[in-house]
């Protein structure tokens, strides 16, 4: 997401950065790039003026402060960044519990926004923070709506309300009321309400969600979003803020949004903060939504912070322990270890989602869109394929073990050879890391391992220069042989 405004913004702090000492002039021309570079992502026209105008207005302000000698360009980027962080909500909002449970959300949006799925995501998020979600079916009227909830409840393990078959049959006000009294009747303490959307804002759609606002009184409100299509985007926001009233937006399809020009006007114009962000079609698929880490990934600098909170849910605390005390004792890293590594990654998600998030990471954008995610289960199928014994002692894989392990995993032999070698190569270099080196942090794979760069080899010193003797004739015969 945001590729293409990341590049932008990396172009012109590049040539700013280049000037050393600046100008006002430098500042009016990274003004205009920006500005152009906003519009080019789609951005309201009205959000890009109040910007640009105030980055230009704080730069020029804070330009004659700035010491001769200090990164001049620097202090202009934070001030980019400020403003970037302001308009995209400034601070992060959560869902307010009610003091008297069920805290109850009401979903509402167009049809083909996402609802339905962003309600399995909603409720797998609560429910992994120790929350007992129920999901009520209020969208009666979208063919397969209620049936296709309950499947995404099923996948979730939460249970769905849906008295009613839809398809056109039953009153999804009445549904709405019976489902909030259900769950306070069943002790569940979230309640998150599915409604019908229209393929445009309609009136009949918005008496409908008003009529189930009015019943259910929900905690909260979220207007759920395609963040691809643009300004359109904040168009149906500001109609439903109207028509229906809203206290938070949720952007899906955000990983599809390579311009961002919805996540970036929505909250300036509705004064509504964008909570939750969907990033895919995972159901694991689903972030908080940070203003100030989406400023960080569009400036170019990651979002690491992100990246070590799912690397800290995905990797068991007690193996990562365990992979720390090994380290510090000076044991080896083994095959049984590389494996428990692997399965916490593909708890993550996709590596180039995970590799996206890294600082520089639009310098690699090539090597992220060309990254082999079946690679990783190609290694854990050749891992998981060896005896304990092997994993723990990659020494003994002989010939006919090597042949057995690729058989079992429907490899090739030069599959298995290499992914030993490489394995062996990492070793070594963790051995290296502990005698001088930093030690490994939390999913830190070792170089050469599926999809890592290969170590790198180390020059060879450079040879000594032959003394020469001081005998003349000595020195002929030493520069002849």
């Amino acid at each position: 997401m945001f590729e293409s405004l990341t590049g932008k913004f990396t172009q012109a702090f590049s040539a700013l950065r280049s000037r050393g000492k600046i100008t006002s002039a430098d500042i009016d021309q990274v003004a205009d790039q920006i500005y152009q570079a906003l519009l080019e992502a789609d951005v309201a026209l009205g959000v890009v003026e109040s910007f640009v105008e105030k980055i230009k207005a704080k730069s020029l302000e804070a330009l004659p402060s700035l010491q001769s000698g200090s990164n001049q360009a620097q202090a202009i980027f934070e001030i980019v960044n400020a403003e970037l962080i302001e308009i995209l909500g400034g601070q992060a909002r959560r869902v307010r519990l009610a003091k008297n449970p069920p805290t109850v959300i009401m979903l509402a949006g167009l049809q083909g926004a996402g609802k339905t799925t962003l309600a399995g995501k909603l409720a797998k998020h609560f429910k992994d923070l120790g929350d007992t979600p129920l999901l009520v079916a209020s969208d009666l009227q979208r063919p397969n709506a209620v049936n296709q909830l309950q499947i995404v409840g099923e996948s979730v393990s939460v249970p769905v309300f849906a008295p009613e078959p839809g398809n056109g049959v039953g009153d999804p006000v009445s549904v709405a009321k019976a489902g909030v009294k259900f769950a306070q009747s069943k002790l569940y303490n979230i309640v998150i309400v599915d409604t019908a959307g229209r393929l445009g804002v309609d009136e009949e759609m918005m008496k409908q969600a008003c009529d189930i606002r009015d019943a259910i009184s929900p905690d909260e409100i979220l207007f759920v979003v395609d963040a691809m299509i643009g300004q359109d985007a904040v168009k149906t926001a500001q109609a439903f803020k109207v028509g229906v009233g809203f206290d938070g937006v949720v952007l899906t399809k955000l990983d599809g949004d390579a311009r961002g020009g919805a996540a970036l006007s929505i909250t300036a114009l509705t004064g509504k903060p964008i909570m939750f962000a969907s990033t895919g079609e995972k159901l694991s698929d689903f972030d908080l939504f940070y203003p100030e880490r989406m400023a960080s990934r569009i400036l170019g600098m990651g979002d690491v912070a992100t990246l070590a909170e799912q690397a800290k849910k995905a990797l068991d605390g007690e193996s990562s322990a365990k992979l720390e005390e090994k380290f510090i004792k000076g044991e080896d890293f083994t095959l049984e270890d590389f494996l428990e590594q692997l399965e916490a990654m593909s708890k993550m998600g996709s590596m180039g989602k995970l590799l996206s998030m890294l600082p520089g990471a639009g310098a690699m954008k090539k090597q992220i869109e060309n990254f082999d995610e079946g690679e990783i289960v190609r290694t854990k199928a050749i891992v998981q394929s060896m005896t304990p014994k092997e994993r723990i002692e990659p020494k003994i894989l002989n010939g006919s073990r090597r042949a057995r392990i690729a058989a079992g995993s429907g490899r090739k032999v030069q599959e298995v050879n290499a992914l030993v070698d490489k394995f062996s190569a990492a070793q070594k270099m963790m051995k290296q890391m502990r005698n001088g080196g930093g030690a490994p942090a939390g999913m830190a794979l070792p170089p050469g391992m599926p999809g890592m760069p290969p170590m790198p080899k180390k020059s060879a010193p450079p040879a000594k220069k032959k003394s020469r003797s001081g005998n003349p004739a000595k020195r002929a015969v030493e520069e002849s042989s």
